[in-house]
């Protein structure tokens, strides 16, 4: 196809759009495309240490119809100035800016908020060490056969593209392995696993008092009792339930390019605020439905609860969760407002997100000392009514009778598990009745469901860990 063709094409697509859903989102869709790719090039260069042009291909051949405009877009990094420009034939551009300490915000040609990190005040960690320095070797022939397979890929698309395997067993790691320049302390962006780090972060202030679960949420925007969104509560923003107006965030494909909780994400420089404006679509808690902007509101909460400043945010999230678990590589990238963009933008380590497994393995409890509330933790995995993708309050869930719990018990997953997910193949498994933590990291495409390979995975480890004798000290 000639250049001149290709660009006919892109024009139809977005024309089309804007017959289909209207002219102003149509219009999202370049900043939304190039605020995407923008973000993610300038987290995995300046933070992760990832090749940008390996980066680039293999996220967007993760999202089902991309191919339409990523011929269509350049990129360039600038390694002194440490930013990110991306381009769609002028119709969009996004400029995302590293900064240390604070990782990426997309510049939206407003003040970027002044942070300053906090110190690094080296508290102590309470969790006790999950493994030593070097590369933990599969501890059975089985194991490693798992992780073999967890990183073959298969003769023809869709491909797996695994990046990170952790599997911790009673606290320790049993068995990892890592793609080529990725390692145990390589920090990955963690897409929608942040909302369960964010449900975490919420339970301790419910834990402190600062915040209660069933109360309307403190949300300066709906403190009119006669606004139908003073009703929304805490819990009904974990559970998706609170019923904005945002669209869905359960797709990573072009077509998510036109929902409004993207124009949001890509094109807004306060996001909570921007989703705390949105009118009902259903009544607090009468419907399910995924996307981004109800842990926006939860961030944003968590801030003001916190002391206000985004520092204070920060200070919070390492002093209570992340130094207690011996998180050392973890970077909460923020909005143009300063408020942690805790829908999606937490890079980790592998080995951080078993730390983090583990904690809910101990139902919140670590070195003795409780971090999460008496309860949270059955109740982050209690199963959310009419959720049909299974999932509880910050994590999904196998529990309930959901399509999707069922689906993956059909696989080989026991029943009692439940996990941190985000798109494109990044998962954290908890799975209590076998003292597992399995934590798998790549770009895969989210459908089919057995594209990443995890329904495989978790069936393989769970056989291979309860092989008697093939595990000395592990039970």
């Amino acid at each position: 196809m000639t250049r001149r063709r290709k660009i006919i094409l892109l024009a139809t697509t977005i024309a089309a759009a804007g017959l289909m859903l209207g002219a102003a989102r149509a219009r999202d869709v370049p900043k939304v495309a190039t605020g995407f790719v923008a973000d993610i090039l300038c987290s995995e260069t300046f933070i992760s240490g990832l090749d940008p042009r390996r980066n680039f291909t293999e996220t967007t051949d993760a999202m089902p119809g991309t191919g339409l405009i990523t011929w269509a877009m350049d990129y360039r990094i600038d390694r002194t100035r440490k930013d990110v420009t991306v381009t769609l034939f002028g119709i969009g551009r996004s400029h995302a800016v590293y900064r240390e300490g604070l990782g990426c915000t997309l510049d939206h040609g407003a003040d970027i908020a002044d942070v300053a990190p906090p110190p690094d005040d080296r508290q102590p960690a309470l969790l006790p060490e999950i493994a030593g320095p070097s590369i933990v070797t599969p501890q059975s022939p089985e194991l490693a056969a798992a992780l073999d397979r967890a990183f073959t890929e298969p003769m023809q698309p869709p491909y797996r593209r695994t990046r990170a395997v952790v599997v911790m067993k009673s606290g320790r790691v049993i068995a990892e392995r890592y793609l080529d320049g990725i390692g145990p302390e390589t920090p990955l962006l963690s897409f929608s696993m942040t909302k369960s780090m964010i449900s975490a972060l919420t339970g301790i202030l419910v834990r402190q008092g600062k915040l209660k679960l069933d109360a309307p949420a403190p949300v300066a925007a709906w403190k009119d009792p006669d606004d139908p969104r003073h009703a929304i509560t805490v819990d009904q923003l974990l559970r998706h339930t609170a019923g904005l107006a945002l669209g869905s965030s359960l797709e990573a494909s072009l077509g998510s390019a036109f929902e409004p909780v993207n124009r949001m994400k890509f094109g807004e420089r306060d996001m909570a605020a921007y989703a705390e404006s949105i009118p009902l679509a259903t009544a607090p808690g009468t419907a399910w439905n995924y996307h981004d902007g109800n842990m926006l509101i939860l961030s944003r909460l968590i801030r003001n609860a916190t002391g206000g400043s985004p520092a204070d945010a920060l200070r919070f999230a390492r002093r209570e969760l992340f130094a207690p678990l011996g998180m050392r590589n973890v970077t909460l990238q923020l909005d143009g407002s300063g408020t942690i963009e805790g829908s999606s933008e937490m890079l980790a380590s592998a080995r951080d997100w078993a730390r983090f497994g583990q904690l809910y393995l101990n139902d919140g409890v670590v070195g003795g000392k409780r971090i999460l509330p008496e309860g949270w933790v059955n109740y982050s995995a209690t199963a959310t009514p009419n959720a049909w993708v299974g999932i509880g309050a910050g994590f999904w869930t196998n529990q309930g009778d959901s399509f999707g719990a069922n689906l993956r018990v059909e696989h080989g997953w026991p029943r009692d598990a439940f996990f941190a997910k985000g798109t494109i193949g990044q998962y954290t498994i908890v799975i209590p009745s076998e003292k597992l933590v399995i934590v798998r990291m790549g770009r895969s495409p989210n459908w089919p469901p057995e594209a990443d390979g995890v329904f495989e995975l978790v069936r393989d480890v769970v056989a291979a860990t309860r092989e008697k004798g093939k595990l000395a000290g592990v039970n």
